[in-house]
């Protein structure tokens, strides 16, 4: 059991410092949350927006503004923590690949990156909810951070899923980007016309926007929501794992290795050059002259 903790000790202690290096997803997690949620909250109009929250059952007519900020955090935890994933992934896989060929076990190198995952998802939603509430008092705020955090755990997953595919960084941070960017945009009421339709139950962070927006606006807990979004994130962690495993396989060809020759046959050993004696081995080794 020690041999197993000092294991994932070591490594967890590696992906927290590979995050630490990553000074600039530091000014994001610092600056874009409390800049992109405020704009949005004081940019939209805060006309009321009819809509009906499928999570409930309810319908709802919550000011635009205060909508679109929910949107904008949910978008924000999704970019960060999508994008410290990928960066840490992409920059990492040489030294993950050089762990595991070296006897590294996979299984701790897998299980520290979830709680590095884990850790950031927390920090980023705790500080992004404590940002929307400077603002305005949603009803439920222990909710609206339980579905930030679990809106991160989907995307940070499908960023190690991305590092460990993706070839060069640029497509990593724009399938990042765009991926987040769709996911929510269409499910905002007030920038898409087909919030309501079906399909919007089929993206990533379906889960999280219902229980996110419930947390805000009504005094139900949804917490078949929150299983659906711990779902996604099961799904894109799988993806991830497979990438992973991928991409710390070992490339090297396997040696070749002669047969042994049977006993009694005759055959020279594959060791010894033809023609030649193989010196006496002692108690102390072979014997030299």
């Amino acid at each position: 059991m020690r041999f197993h903790l000092s294991r994932f000790a070591l490594a967890t202690g590696f992906a927290l410092t590979e995050h630490g290096r990553n000074r600039f997803a530091m000014v994001l997690v610092i600056l874009f949350v409390p800049l992109w949620t405020t704009l949005a909250y004081l940019a939209m109009p805060d006309t009321p927006a009819r809509m009906r929250l499928h999570a409930t059952g309810e319908t709802l007519a919550p000011h635009g503004n205060e909508l679109t900020e929910i949107s904008g955090a949910l978008n924000a935890v999704t970019l960060i923590t999508g994008f410290m994933m990928f960066a840490a992934t992409f920059s990492g896989n040489r030294f993950d690949r050089r762990l595991a060929m070296a006897g590294y076990p996979r299984a701790h190198l897998v299980l520290a990156k979830v709680t590095a995952l884990a850790l950031i998802s927390a920090a980023v939603a705790a500080y992004a909810t404590a940002v929307t509430c400077l603002a305005w008092t949603p009803r439920q705020p222990l909710l609206l951070a339980a579905a930030l955090f679990t809106a991160g755990l989907t995307y940070g997953a499908l960023g190690v899923g991305f590092g460990s595919v993706l070839r060069r960084e640029v497509e990593g941070m724009f399938a990042v980007v765009m991926t987040s960017i769709i996911d929510l945009a269409l499910q905002n009421p007030i920038t898409s016309s087909g919030a309501d339709t079906p399909l919007m139950r089929y993206l990533p962070s379906y889960g999280a926007m219902q229980a996110s927006t419930a947390a805000g606006f009504s005094t139900n807990p949804v917490p078949r929501h929150l299983a659906l979004q711990l779902l996604w994130f099961a799904g894109a962690a799988l993806i991830a794992l497979v990438g992973f495993g991928r991409s710390t396989r070992s490339t090297l060809p396997a040696r070749a290795q002669a047969p042994e020759p049977a006993p009694g046959s005759g055959a020279p050993s594959p060791s010894v050059p033809r023609g030649t004696t193989a010196p006496p081995v002692t108690a102390s080794g072979p014997e030299t002259h």
